[in-house]
C-alpha cells in the first residue's frame, strides 16, 4: 500500500469520482467518503487500495468517525479533499431559510469542520494537504447554481485562507480549486442542451472546462511537492473571472 492516504468527500460521483481516480492513479490509497455509501464502496472495490465510507459531512461526529476509521483502516491519513457539495438552482429571492441552512451545512460547515478535524490530526503529525473545492460562483457572485451555493463557496474561499495561515507552521498546506462551467451532466442540465452552444460562446476560451483536468489540479495540490503553495485558489474558468 502507498505510504500516503487521501480522503475525498463526495467522492463517489461526478467530479469527486474523477478526483478519486486521479489520486489513485498517482499512487495514493484513497478513502471514498460519500452520502451514497453503496456507490462509495463499489468505486473503492473497483480500484483496490481504497475503501468506501458512508458519511454525511453536515454531521460533525460523522467527520470525526471518518478520520478515526481511515486512520485505523489505512494506518494514517495525509490528504483531505473537501468535495462534497449540495445545490439546487432556485431563484435568489425564493430561497427559504431551510434551503439556505441545508446548503450551508454541507458546503461550508461541512468543509470548515472537516478542516478542523483533519487539520488537527495533520498538524500533530507535522504533515498534511487539504484541498477545498470552491467555485467561480463564489468569486463572481453568479447565481445560476443558486445564490445559497454561491454564498457557501465564497465562504469556503475565506476559510481556506484562515486555515492556511493557522496550519502553515505545522507542515500543512490548505488550498482551493475554483472551477467555472465544466463539461458535466450538471452544467448541461442547468444550461440546457438547446442553449449549450450559445452559452459556450460567452466563455472567453470558447469551450467548457474538462473535469478530468480539474482533478489533476487537485492531485497536484495534494502532492508532497506542493509544499510552497498554501492559501491559494487555482482557477479553471475559461477566462470568465480574471484576477
Amino acid at each position: 500500500m502507498s505510504p500516503y492516504t487521501a480522503v475525498v468527500t463526495g467522492g463517489a460521483h461526478g467530479l469527486g469520482e474523477l478526483i478519486v481516480r486521479r489520486l489513485h492513479a498517482d499512487g495514493f490509497c484513497v478513502a471514498v467518503a460519500d452520502l451514497d455509501a453503496e456507490a462509495a464502496t463499489k468505486l473503492a472495490g473497483e480500484l483496490g487500495d481504497a475503501r468506501g465510507y458512508g458519511v454525511d459531512v453536515s454531521d460533525p461526529e460523522a467527520l470525526r468517525r471518518l478520520k478515526d476509521d481511515v486512520v485505523r483502516d489505512f494506518g494514517g491519513v495525509h490528504v483531505l479533499v473537501n468535495n462534497a457539495a449540495r445545490t439546487r438552482s432556485i431563484p435568489l429571492l425564493e430561497i427559504t431559510a431551510d434551503e439556505l441552512a441545508a446548503v450551508m451545512a454541507v458546503n461550508f460547515t461541512g468543509t470548515f469542520t472537516a478542516c478542523q478535524v483533519f487539520g488537527t490530526h495533520f498538524a500533530r503529525q507535522g504533515y498534511g494537504r487539504i484541498v477545498n473545492m470552491a467555485s467561480l460562483a463564489g468569486q463572481n457572485g453568479g447565481t445560476a447554481t443558486g445564490g445559497h451555493y454561491a454564498s457557501s463557496k465564497g465562504a469556503v474561499l475565506t476559510a481556506t485562507k484562515v486555515f492556511a495561515r493557522e496550519l502553515a507552521p505545522h507542515g500543512v498546506t490548505v488550498n482551493a480549486v475554483s472551477p467555472g462551467p465544466q463539461d458535466s451532466p450538471v452544467v448541461r442540465s442547468i444550461v440546457g442542451e438547446d442553449r449549450l452552444d450559445e452559452y459556450t460562446r460567452t466563455i472567453p476560451v470558447g469551450r467548457l472546462g474538462d473535469p478530468a483536468f480539474v482533478a489533476r489540479m487537485v492531485a497536484l495540490l495534494a502532492s508532497a511537492d506542493a509544499a510552497s503553495v498554501t492559501g491559494a485558489c487555482w482557477d479553471a474558468n475559461g477566462g470568465l473571472y480574471l484576477r
